[in-house]
């Protein structure tokens, strides 16, 4: 009996190697609804439209995006987390979606962990610290005295209240024990928009959003909330190299699909939409609109979003950040 069951184990990821190839195979055998939690035309729509349009070519089937904005994403994810799990409905899913928003609201239509089912994570959107003609500042350390010296703080905009933008800036000041005030806006254009134009001193925000406010000299990028330094911006320190190793922050998004897909399912989705990621063309596009590329298993996303929750959740909670 022993040995019977012994073998019957060592057996189990045979017997599944046939299924996963035949999905593989087949997958899809229909068009493919991605679902964007965001309006058209921002970070996240670029990227779903970049990689869906060669994931589409790949594999010989439409992919059709469906922007769903609302709800700080809440609206997308719940359409997502009621539909077949079949595959055929996919979500783009980033920290918010996943991470932030369980601890930002009492009470979600969706459960991150129970109702979605992570596929891989697409790119990592890092944060910068830019400063505009409102105060004048020679680098990111000067910034951070002079905000340590103004009494009540300096204030800052974001792309809204509970978004990777306020959060990384949340997270400076926990970690440089600064005062500063927040001004939530309604994305990122216009907050960046009121940096350039002197009324709000300072921000965070992603490349993809700044980088045509930095090169035109109307912001001035002061550090990186990155591990290392980015390509597009090699003069720019981490905050790492100024004694802040704990400052990373990045706007992560992801694909998922409703709990219950198949394991099968799963890694024929992974498999395409990593092949599309890592397609050279599509790579170039990502790097050049300000995206770094990933493109990993459904494994280590899963794993990074365990890491994420643990970090940001218990900031949120410690600051008393909620968006009821």
């Amino acid at each position: 009996m022993k040995k019977l069951l012994v073998a019957t184990l060592l057996a189990l990821p045979v017997l599944h190697l046939p299924a996963i190839a035949q999905a593989q195979s087949t997958y899809p055998s229909k068009p493919v609804r991605w679902v964007v939690p965001y309006a058209a035309g921002g970070g996240s729509d670029f990227l779903a439209r970049t990689i869906g349009q060669t994931w589409s070519t790949q594999a010989g089937q439409p992919v059709v995006v469906d922007n769903k904005p609302g709800g700080n994403t809440a609206l997308g994810a719940a359409e997502v987390a009621r539909a077949a799990a079949d595959g055929y409905t996919v979500l783009s899913a980033d920290n918010g979606t996943l991470v932030f928003n369980p601890v930002l609201y009492k009470s979600l239509s969706y459960s991150p962990t129970k109702d979605l089912a992570p596929v891989t994570l697409m790119g990592r959107f890092p944060m910068i610290l830019v400063a505009g003609p409102g105060i004048e500042v020679k680098d990111a350390k000067d910034f951070i005295a002079q905000a340590k010296a103004k009494p009540g703080g300096i204030n800052y905009g974001s792309a809204g209240a509970g978004s990777p933008h306020h959060l990384a800036m949340e997270l400076l000041k926990s970690e440089a024990g600064l005062e500063m005030v927040h001004a939530p806006y309604r994305g990122a254009a216009p907050a960046l928009a009121d940096v350039a134009g002197g009324q709000i001193p300072a921000m965070m925000v992603d490349l993809a959003a700044g980088a045509g406010f930095i090169k035109g000299g109307k912001v001035k990028a002061l550090a990186v909330a990155n591990a290392t330094r980015l390509p597009q911006l090699p003069d720019v320190p981490t905050f790492a190299e100024l004694g802040f190793k704990n400052v990373e922050a990045a706007a992560l998004v992801g694909m998922v699909v409703p709990a219950g897909t198949p394991p099968a399912t799963i890694a024929a989705i992974n498999k395409q939409v990593v092949a599309a990621i890592h397609d050279p063309a599509v790579s170039k596009r990502l790097v050049d609109f300000g995206v770094e590329p990933v493109g990993n298993t459904p494994a280590q996303f899963a794993e990074l979003l365990k890491a994420e929750t643990t970090k940001w959740q218990k900031l949120i909670r410690d600051l008393k950040i909620s968006l009821d």
